[in-house]
C-alpha cells in the first residue's frame, strides 16, 4: 500500500506543463482493469448526435472519441497510451518500489525540483540518452504513445542547448524512427494535436542543428530517418549527400540527393557544418495528421547549411512514377506549417526524378516534391496540337495569299477595307504565333536554352496577344457598324487606331511582363518555354487580356444576333427562317474571327481533369487558322466573286496569248531581202 501511495504523490507533484507527457499514476490493480474496448458507439447515429467516448484497450489509458458522420460512427481522436513517467523508466520505478523506507525524502526532493521525462532522462543517461530507447521501441505505436514520444523529443531538443554529440543523435534518431515507421502512418490521423507531425519535424531539425561535426563524415542511418553531416570549407570540391531509403517493407528504395557545388562554398569564410536528414515517410505523416489534400512524391530532405549558402540543389526520385503527373518543388514553412512552392523552383524533370533549386532560411529547412493531382498529359492532345497547328499554318498562308490576290477588288469601300485589314492582320499574327509556338516547343526548356527560351516566349506572348487585340479591333468595328458611328470618322484615324490597338497594346503588355519578371528569373516556367505561373503568375499577363477580349467579343456577337432577330419580327415564316439561317451563319463566321473558341479554357479551369474538355479546346484552337480560312475568306461571297473574275481574267489573258502566238506562227514576219 505504501509504494502505491508514494507513486500517487509523486505524480501529483509533477509540473502542469508536463501533464500531456507524464500520465497520471495509477495503482497496479487499476492498470489491470479490463475495460471493454469499442470500435464504434452504441448510441443512435443521427445529425444531432453528440460525440461519444469509448475506453481504451486493456493496460492502456485515455479514450477514443467518435463522431457521427453520414449516419455512421467514425473515430475522430484517440489518446490511448501505454507510455508514461513510470513505464518509460520501468527499472527506476521498480527500484523505488523496493525501497519504501525513504518515501518522504524522495517526495521532498521532487517537490523542490519538479522534473519532466526529459529532465529525468538527462540525469539518468546524459552521455547518450539511450536508457529509454528499449522502452520506447517495445511500446505499441498507438496515437497516444506517438504523442508522448513527440513531446519527449520536443522537450529534449529544447533542453539541450549545448553541442550534441554523435551518440545522442543516434539515440534521438532511434526514438524518432519508432514513430516514423510506415505502419504508424494511419495512427497519426487520430492524434489529438493535429500539429504533432509539424512539431516532430521542427524538433528533429532543431536537435540536428546542434550536432557537433568533426572532420570525419557522420552517417547515422535508421530505416525511417537518415542523418549525414560533414565539415566543408572554401577548398572543398563540393559535396553530395545521397540517401536511398524504403517507404515501407514492400517498396523499392527511393533516392534523394543534396548537391553542393564548389562555387557555393567559395562564399563560406571558414570551415562550416553541413547536415542533411532524409525522411521517407514524413511526407505521408504530415498529410495524414494535417488532413492536407497533397501528395508528397519523394523523400523529405532537411538541410542545415551555413548562413552564407543561400541556395541548394536537390534531386528527388519519384515514389510514384505515373505518366502525366508533373512535380512541384516545395519547402516546408515552419511558421505557417504548410508546403510552400515559393521556397523552390523546378529545374529539370523526367518520369523518374525531379531536380529542384531551393533557398533555405529560418522558415524553410525541409524540402520535397508534390505530385500534381490534376496534371494531364495525353499523347492524343500532343498529336491534335501539332497536326492542328500544321493545318492551321498552311490555311493561314493560303488565306493571306488569297487576300493579297483579291485585295484591290474587295477593298473598294471604306467598310470593306477596314474589315479585310482586320482579317489579314489576324491571319498574319496568328501565323507568326503558331510558328514561334513550334520553335518554343523544340527548344525543350529554359535549362538548356535560357536565352532562346526567353526570346521564343516573348514572341509567342506578343503575337498571341496581337491576335486577340486584332479580334477586339474587328469587334469594335462591328459595334461601330451597329451603332452607325464609324462612317463619321476619317479613314486614316480608324487605321491608326486599329494598328495602335492591334500591335501597341500587346507590345506594351509583353515588354512590361518581361521587364518585371525576368530579372528575378520568374518569367519562364521551369519545364517549358512559356510564361511562369507558380511563382510570379506571369501567365496572367496573357490570360486576363485574352478572356476580357473574349467577353467583349461575346457581347458583340450577342448584339449582332439581337439586331438580326429584330429585323425578322413581324415577317413571314419564310423570312423568319432566313433570319435564323443568317444568325447561324453570323455565329459561325464570327466565332473563329473573334476568338470565342478560347472560351472553352474556362471549362478547363472548372474541370481540369476532363480529357474531353482538353480535346475540344486543343482541337478548336489548333485549327483556328483553318476556320479563319473557311469562314473568313472562302465563304465570303465578294472574295469568291473576285476569285472567279480573277480566274476568268486569267483564262481570257491565256486565250488571247495563245491566239496571238498561233497567229504569229502562221504569219511569220518576213526578213529583209
Amino acid at each position: 500500500m505504501v509504494p502505491a501511495l508514494w507513486l500517487y504523490s509523486l505524480v501529483l507533484l509533477l509540473p502542469i506543463e508536463s501533464c500531456r507527457i507524464l500520465c497520471q499514476a495509477t495503482s497496479k490493480s487499476k492498470e489491470m482493469v479490463m475495460s471493454r474496448p469499442h470500435d464504434v458507439c452504441d448510441g443512435v447515429c443521427n445529425d444531432n448526435a453528440a460525440p461519444c467516448f469509448q475506453s481504451c484497450p486493456p493496460k492502456s489509458e485515455g479514450n477514443m472519441k467518435f463522431a457521427c458522420k453520414a449516419k455512421k460512427w467514425h473515430k475522430v481522436t484517440e489518446t490511448c497510451h501505454t507510455l508514461n513517467a513510470f513505464s518509460i523508466f520501468e527499472e527506476d520505478v521498480e527500484l523505488y518500489s523496493v525501497q519504501p523506507s525513504e518515501p518522504t525524502m524522495v517526495l521532498h526532493e521532487y517537490h523542490r525540483h519538479p522534473q519532466t521525462i526529459a529532465d529525468m532522462l538527462m540525469e539518468k543517461c546524459p552521455k547518450d540518452l539511450s536508457c529509454i530507447i528499449r522502452s520506447i521501441q517495445k511500446s505499441p505505436r498507438m496515437p497516444g504513445n506517438i504523442a508522448v514520444v513527440v513531446q519527449l523529443l520536443r522537450n529534449i531538443s529544447t533542453a539541450l542547448t549545448r553541442e550534441v554529440n554523435e551518440e545522442k543523435m543516434q539515440s534521438y534518431s532511434a526514438m524518432a524512427n519508432h514513430i516514423l515507421n510506415s505502419k504508424s502512418i494511419s495512427n497519426w490521423t487520430f492524434i489529438q494535436d493535429r500539429n504533432s507531425s509539424c512539431v516532430l519535424l521542427q524538433s528533429i531539425n532543431s536537435f540536428a542543428s546542434k550536432l557537433f561535426v568533426k572532420e570525419h563524415l557522420i552517417n547515422i542511418s535508421h530505416v525511417f530517418i537518415h542523418t549525414m553531416g560533414t565539415v566543408m570549407s572554401r577548398d572543398s570540391l563540393g559535396k553530395n549527400f545521397t540517401f536511398s531509403m524504403r517507404i515501407n517493407d514492400t517498396s523499392d528504395e527511393v533516392t534523394g540527393r543534396v548537391l553542393l557545388t564548389t562555387e557555393e562554398f567559395q562564399k563560406v569564410p571558414s570551415p562550416s557544418r553541413v547536415i542533411s536528414i532524409a525522411f521517407p515517410t514524413l511526407g505521408a505523416i504530415l498529410e495524414a495528421s494535417l488532413l492536407e489534400n497533397v501528395t508528397v512524391n519523394g523523400l523529405v530532405l532537411s538541410v542545415i547549411l551555413p548562413k552564407e549558402l543561400k541556395k541548394v540543389s536537390l534531386m528527388f526520385e519519384k515514389i510514384s512514377k505515373a505518366e502525366g503527373r508533373k512535380s512541384q518543388c516545395v519547402g516546408w514553412h515552419s511558421l505557417e506549417r504548410r508546403w510552400d512552392k515559393r521556397a523552390c523552383r523546378l529545374i529539370q524533370e523526367n518520369s523518374h526524378q525531379a531536380v529542384c533549386r531551393c533557398w533555405p532560411d529560418k522558415s524553410f529547412t525541409s524540402f520535397s516534391i508534390l505530385m500534381s493531382p490534376h496534371a494531364l498529359e495525353s499523347p492524343v492532345l500532343v498529336y491534335i496540337t501539332y497536326v492542328g497547328l500544321g493545318i492551321s499554318i498552311c490555311s493561314l498562308v493560303i488565306c493571306l495569299f488569297i487576300e493579297a490576290l483579291v485585295w484591290s477588288q474587295v477593298t473598294k469601300t471604306e467598310i470593306s477595307y477596314l474589315r479585310h485589314l482586320c482579317i489579314a492582320n489576324i491571319a498574319a499574327t496568328l501565323l507568326m504565333a503558331d510558328v514561334w509556338f513550334i520553335v518554343a516547343s523544340f527548344l525543350g526548356g529554359p535549362v538548356s536554352h535560357h536565352s532562346g527560351c526567353v526570346a521564343a516566349t516573348f514572341f509567342v506572348h506578343f503575337f498571341y496577344l496581337a491576335v486577340f487585340f486584332w479580334m477586339l479591333a474587328k469587334a469594335l468595328l462591328i459595334l461601330y457598324g451597329i451603332l452607325i458611328v464609324f462612317h463619321t470618322l476619317p479613314k486614316s484615324f480608324l487605321v491608326a487606331s486599329l494598328f495602335s490597338v492591334g500591335y501597341g497594346c500587346p507590345l506594351v503588355i509583353a515588354v512590361i511582363t518581361l521587364a518585371v519578371t525576368e530579372p528575378g528569373k520568374g518569367y519562364l516556367r521551369p519545364e517549358a518555354c512559356w510564361l511562369n505561373w507558380d511563382t510570379t503568375k506571369a501567365l496572367l499577363a496573357f490570360v486576363v487580356p485574352a478572356l476580357a477580349i473574349v467577353a467583349v467579343n461575346l457581347i458583340t456577337v450577342t448584339l449582332v444576333i439581337i439586331k438580326t432577330q429584330r429585323a425578322a419580327i413581324g415577317s413571314s415564316m419564310f423570312q423568319e427562317v432566313r433570319a435564323i439561317v443568317r444568325i447561324c451563319k453570323n455565329i459561325a463566321i464570327l466565332t473563329p474571327l473573334l476568338g470565342l473558341t478560347w472560351g472553352f479554357g474556362i471549362a478547363m479551369v472548372v474541370d481540369a481533369r476532363s480529357l474531353a474538355f482538353h480535346i475540344i479546346f486543343s482541337s478548336l484552337n489548333a485549327l483556328q487558322g483553318f476556320f479563319i480560312l473557311v469562314f473568313g475568306t472562302v465563304l465570303d461571297p465578294k472574295i469568291r466573286e473576285a476569285l472567279k473574275s480573277r480566274v476568268t481574267s486569267a483564262k481570257w489573258i491565256s486565250r488571247v496569248s495563245e491566239d496571238l502566238s498561233s497567229e504569229f506562227s502562221c504569219h511569220p514576219t518576213k526578213g529583209p531581202s
